[in-house]
């Protein structure tokens, strides 16, 4: 018996089915199309971030074109609908700050246009959470089309990865390792084409987990985002769609509890962005899943880290990722770890899905016997400094300091840091932990990419390039270095983070899970009885709201109103 389309309760089935249907075909007939284009197929939504000032997506207008190309070859009628860019590069304070107004705006317009299912396009860092995180709460049948990432760089004959060589070339020109000369030509020479950043960064990462959860077609997270094969890719997944929506296979069967550990064991193994913890986090909420810090410590105990690619790994970037086999192939390493038998997009089940894969390369992509790290790239810490947790990226930091004692250097602000960190009047040396507060996801506002903290000027020109780093913020995905990340409860809000005074003693010890601010517990609640809350960030508007319902990183920064149980019916058409 064949199933009624969704779009049907807006399109009807004739002159009988009364006058609404009747205004919402003659507005289609407006817009030029014939009643045998789209009457009774499948009306799939195209949401596309595609923006002039996001050089991550420059390419989706074309990509588009591929996915409705697809969907009409398969029999359905696609439909493209811009939506919000969130541009890593321009969007300030922070893309952070919109993921959930994305996942707001995606939620709401596949729920109120007349669409039986969905292809999203994104890939830029917050996007691909955020277009996921509003389609699992509207539960059609959906799929992810990666942005893929951009060229290597090239400069001098180096081959560049964006961000990590962005930090240490900034680092060289401080410490008058470089000048401005060669600084000018990096400009050209960092990002070369459309597509996010080609090393393990937050993009690739997040894409990776998208592919990992099921909802991509097979291989597409690491697609270059100018090669034909993306083309193909796009045509693929939009005649795919068309086939989930006859199957009625809606994301809630493929985002399980089973997918997102896997997710979880694949950004691990993958050393990938330390971002992707707060993501998963609210894309599970969302799906009626949960997953805490403590899941992703347990698993990262687990699985070595085998993708030998830029920060965490020493040489390779995405391009090289992607020819060595990919992330069928990486999975096709660690089938032992994973739940073989649930669905994704394209097949019954993973194990299908995976037949076949191949490594090509076993220096991207390495045995098990011959590990970039024995285990996974993000540790999770607790003490009385995070006693909601913290994450560092260890794989990316100096061996030497992951088990390190030294006094705090303490800044309340990014831009205080900014004005005061090579004063001399500090005395910082190699030794201290260098403390920024003030940066979590009410006090940032938006939880910006603050995390890296830099090294100040004096010390880059004797050769530091790692020190203790500690704040309520994130980092870039691409960044590296010894950086604790997403202390909560964050500092805005009372955590003990604001509790640290310059001079204190903190002890970070990775192997041993925790983070500890050397005060007694009678000093510490002195200082909290003295302590009074920031003013409000906002009076009104968006970020009024932002302040209102955003929770602490460790569950994921979702709105309280958005990541609550519950359903929301669909309109009533008629």
């Amino acid at each position: 018996m064949r199933r009624e389309l969704r779009s049907s309760q807006w399109f009807g089935d004739g002159v009988s089915s009364g006058l609404r249907s009747f205004s919402h075909r003659a507005r289609t007939r407006q817009l030029g199309y014939l009643p045998e284009e789209h009457l009774g197929k499948p009306v799939i939504a195209v949401l596309n971030t595609w923006s002039d000032i996001n050089p991550c997506h420059s390419h989706l207008r074309d990509r588009a074109q591929a996915v409705k190309r697809g969907v009409w070859q398969a029999g359905g009628f696609p439909l493209e609908f811009p939506v919000s860019t969130l541009s890593e590069t321009f969007q300030k304070p922070t893309p952070m700050l919109y993921r959930n107004l994305l996942a707001m705006e995606t939620e709401e317009l596949l729920r109120s246009y007349p669409v039986d299912g969905a292809v999203l396009l994104g890939g830029c860092d917050k996007t691909t959470p955020a277009l996921l995180m509003g389609a699992a709460s509207v539960d059609l049948p959906t799929v992810f089309v990666p942005a893929g990432p951009m060229l290597p760089g090239r400069w001098r004959g180096e081959t560049l990865g964006s961000g990590t060589d962005m930090w240490k070339y900034w680092d060289d020109h401080r410490a008058g390792l470089i000048g401005d000369c060669e600084l000018t030509e990096l400009e050209s020479g960092l990002a070369r084409s459309p597509g996010h950043c080609m090393t393990m960064g937050t993009a690739s990462t997040l894409t990776a987990a998208a592919e990992a959860l099921g909802v991509t077609v097979p291989g597409a997270s690491s697609v270059p985002a100018v090669d034909s094969g993306h083309e193909r890719m796009a045509a693929a997944s939009g005649l795919r769609v068309v086939e989930l929506v006859r199957e009625d296979r809606r994301l809630s069967r493929i985002l399980t509890a089973d997918a997102f550990e896997d997710a979880v064991t694949t950004v691990l193994g993958l050393g990938g962005s330390t971002n992707a913890v707060i993501h998963l986090i609210a894309m599970a909420g969302r799906a009626g899943v949960r997953l805490t810090l403590d899941d992703f410590d347990r698993v990262a105990r687990t699985v070595p880290v085998l993708a030998n690619v830029r920060p965490g790994g020493a040489r390779y970037l995405m391009e090289d990722f992607h020819f060595a086999g990919g992330l069928p192939g990486f999975l096709s390493r660690i089938t032992d770890l994973l739940h073989l038998e649930r669905p994704t997009v394209s097949h019954d089940t993973l194990r299908e899905q995976l037949a076949g894969a191949r490594v090509h390369d076993a220096d991207v992509i390495r045995p098990r016997d011959n590990p970039v790290a024995e285990e996974g790239g993000v540790a999770v810490l607790r003490g009385n400094l995070c006693p909601d947790g913290a994450v560092i990226k260890h794989i990316a930091a100096e061996p030497r300091l992951l088990q390190h004692t030294g006094p705090a250097v303490v800044f309340d602000d990014y831009r205080t840091m900014r004005r005061t960190l090579n004063d001399p009047a500090l005395g910082i040396t190699p030794d201290h932990v260098l403390v920024l507060r003030g940066a979590g996801p009410k006090g940032g506002p938006g939880m910006p990419e603050y995390g890296m903290l830099p090294i100040p000027d004096h010390l880059l020109k004797r050769g530091v390039r790692d020190m203790v780093r500690i704040s309520d913020a994130r980092m870039s995905g691409t960044s590296y270095g010894t950086c604790v990340l997403h202390i909560a409860p964050e500092s805005y809000v009372g955590g003990p983070l604001a509790l640290v005074r310059t001079g204190d003693l903190i002890t970070l010890d990775v192997r041993a899970r925790t983070l500890r601010l050397e005060v007694s517990d009678e000093e510490l609640a002195r200082r909290r009885a003295a302590w009074t809350p920031p003013p409000a960030r906002y009076e009104r508007g968006y970020g009024a709201l932002y302040s209102e319902q955003i929770t602490q990183a460790d569950t994921g920064c979702d709105f309280t109103f958005l990541a609550r149980p519950g359903t929301v019916p669909d309109p009533y058409a008629g």
